[in-house]
């Protein structure tokens, strides 16, 4: 049974830099802020390479890294985890763990697709979940103490020991995934939350409703205890938009704004912006947020969809989190 406390998360939006959004100025300020406030326990960025390109997401976290000194780092998610050769990775991931001092956060995942940055890669777009599933094994065989004898369908490896290792033991890598029930029906959902609860150390969805959530943590914890995994520890967590302002329409403009740049003018709906978007006065931001607790998430990671990100991070903590009761959701 888990019993764990809400942990709140920032997440920077570092491919906003390309389309002035934001700065690198204000991503750090915005790092430091969440810190100091003492409310977030976590800082995230976003990951692409070439389809979605941004700041990159290591070197970012590298930066973040130098500038704080508590706050967890992650990617939300590393879209391109099936494009990076995990000996690469091992020893990048490792170096930012070493220098954060073991506050780092891995959640990968699949990534879009797009048929272009695979092919600039040499990846099939089939190839994507067993890239996944191996390149996390590879992961954690790299990241452990003995020698490594690695014979899969995409990378060999044999009699290799790869340092540096990370300092965290194990260093957590969680899995990012919000399959579309409608498109590929219960039995393709249980795959994606077989491979959550077999190999990854938490769970992180965006949008999402609470009885599609609901369904997918029971499936998780159904699936984990058959394996004889505990999940006693295990976090859930949503990416989640929010905009606060006095108007709700001055709000959701904003907003709309940033997400025609970030996703592109069709995605998301506006059935999925009900659920994903906290937007308006605190009092209706604290409405969809407490939503999100209830279902049963544990650290709720934030994105501020405002060019001022130092201001809404102050509105939140002041105005929207008072209003949350933060005992519901917390088991499970």
């Amino acid at each position: 049974m888990r019993n764990l406390p809400i942990r709140w998360g920032l997440s920077l939006p570092n491919r906003g830099i390309l389309f002035d959004l934001t700065s690198v100025d204000a991503l750090m300020e915005a790092s430091i802020l969440a810190e100091k406030s003492g409310v977030f326990d976590s800082v995230w960025v976003g990951d692409s390479l070439i389809h979605k390109p941004r700041l990159e997401a290591i070197v970012l976290l590298s930066a973040i890294a130098a500038r704080t000194q508590k706050v967890r780092l992650g990617t939300i998610c590393m879209a391109s985890f099936p494009l990076r050769h995990p000996v690469l990775l091992a020893i990048q991931w490792a170096s930012l763990d070493q220098v954060s001092k073991g506050r780092t956060l891995l959640a990968v995942c699949i990534g879009g697709g797009d048929e272009a940055e695979l092919r600039a890669f040499g990846v099939k777009p089939r190839e994507r979940v067993e890239r996944l599933k191996e390149g996390i094994g590879l992961l954690r065989e790299l990241w452990g103490d003995e020698e490594v004898n690695h014979k899969g369908r995409f990378y060999t490896l044999e009699g290799y020991r790869v340092v540096p290792k990370p300092i965290q033991k194990p260093c957590p890598i969680w899995i990012a995934v919000n399959p579309d029930r409608t498109r590929i029906g219960d039995i393709g959902v249980e795959r994606a939350m077989r491979r959550v609860a077999t190999l990854a150390d938490g769970y992180l969805t965006d949008v999402v409703t609470q009885e599609e959530f609901r369904r997918r943590w029971d499936l998780i914890q159904q699936l984990a205890e058959k394996s004889g995994r505990d999940l006693g520890s295990f976090e859930t967590s949503i990416h989640g938009m929010v905009n606060i302002n006095d108007s709700r329409r001055v709000a959701y403009e904003e907003s709309k704004f940033y997400f025609n740049h970030y996703y592109g003018p069709s995605w998301p709906t506006e059935e999925l912006i009900n659920v994903w978007l906290a937007h308006g006065p605190p009092e209706q931001c604290a409405g969809l947020i407490q939503d999100w607790i209830d279902m049963g998430i544990t650290t709720p990671v934030l994105r501020f969809t405002s060019r001022d990100q130092i201001g809404q991070v102050h509105r939140f903590i002041d105005e929207v989190l008072p209003l949350l009761n933060l005992h519901q959701g917390r088991s499970g």
